[in-house]
């Protein structure tokens, strides 16, 4: 049994909000997700809300991130941190950066 990857491609995001659309792309969140801070970090961590697939965990690459880390820090700053506190609360979810790759 393997977890289930996911590619979160930030490629193209410049706000908060793209960043909030990739998400419930990359990982088919419901449409009552808040598309805010802590509404990502509650799905994150709550498997409920993972795609089907992911019954032996979740592993979040996120992708192409470097740009929206550079036009945006302290926004990157949060979502760092909003991927770590998801991580301190559900042990069976991993995101990941990938590094290079930036287009």
């Amino acid at each position: 049994m393997a977890e289930l990857v996911v590619a979160l491609d930030l490629d193209g995001v410049t706000d908060k909000a793209g960043l909030m659309d990739r998400c419930v792309d990359a990982l088919q969140l419901p449409g009552w997700f808040g598309r805010n801070w802590d509404a990502l970090v509650d799905s994150l961590s709550d498997i409920s809300v993972w795609p089907e697939e992911a019954v032996d965990g979740l592993l979040v690459v996120v992708r192409n991130w470097q740009p929206y880390a550079k036009v945006r820090p302290e926004e990157w700053e949060i979502a760092r941190e909003v991927f770590s506190a998801a991580m301190d609360r559900m042990p069976a979810l991993t995101v990941a950066l990938a590094l290079g790759g930036t287009s």
